[in-house]
């Protein structure tokens, strides 16, 4: 399967797939990486890699319908079967969302239905709670909202900073991220009706072998 890849900054999740790809595990091949921010180290890491990459500035545009429009043009163009969000930091209009339903992922750092959007490391120390995590899900209109895949949780410890939480939160998106492409795929995934189903069984609302 065809891939596309939107970044906005470092591309840590990116170079998972991308070395997963090259060990043959990523079941499907990276076509293009497109960020919204020229400087975004991740672009770099594609083109080291032999990645078509394309830079596509949200600034440059007078509304959001007018660069969702430019955005979803450019990912057709590269005949993509699955388009992966992986740090892309722009809140997606529905009608691009849903032009793309079923086929796009995300992955958030928060065990949700917990603390959708920004700051989620901050917020989840504020509240006191004990664990943490990250959740890979099908993205849909409602923010953060689209049926989880897998979760992977992480103990917040009592003297954690939220930069302390976020480095061990993204080892976990690292590892888990990647597996939830290559489930893709190889057509094991797929979301109906708004709900995850791997190997035709529908996973449960916290994802893949929760608790």
């Amino acid at each position: 399967m065809s891939i596309v890849v939107l970044i906005s900054g470092n591309g840590s999740n990116l170079q998972a797939m991308i070395d997963q790809q090259a060990a043959g595990k990523l079941h499907g091949r990276i076509a293009l990486v497109i960020s919204n921010n020229g400087d975004a180290y991740g672009l770099n890491r594609a083109e080291d890699a032999g990645i078509e990459t394309l830079c596509l500035d949200h600034r440059q545009f007078d509304s959001r319908e007018g660069y969702d429009e430019a955005l979803r043009q450019a990912i057709d163009n590269a005949g993509a079967d699955l388009v992966v969000l992986a740090g892309f930091m722009r809140i997606l209009t529905p009608e691009f969302v849903n032009h793309y339903a079923g086929r796009m992922l995300n992955v958030h750092p928060s065990l949700l239905p917990k603390y959708k959007g920004l700051n989620t490391h901050a917020r989840a120390l504020e509240a006191g709670d004990d664990e943490h995590g990250a959740s890979v899900h099908f993205v849909t209109p409602e923010l953060d909202g689209g049926p989880v895949v897998i979760q992977a949780k992480v103990p917040i410890f009592t003297d954690d900073t939220a930069d302390e939480l976020a480095s061990r939160v993204q080892v976990q998106e690292r590892s888990m991220y990647p597996l939830v492409v290559a489930w893709y795929c190889q057509g094991r995934l797929k979301m109906d009706n708004n709900k995850a189903y791997l190997d035709g069984q529908e996973l449960p609302p916290t994802g893949y072998a929760a608790d």
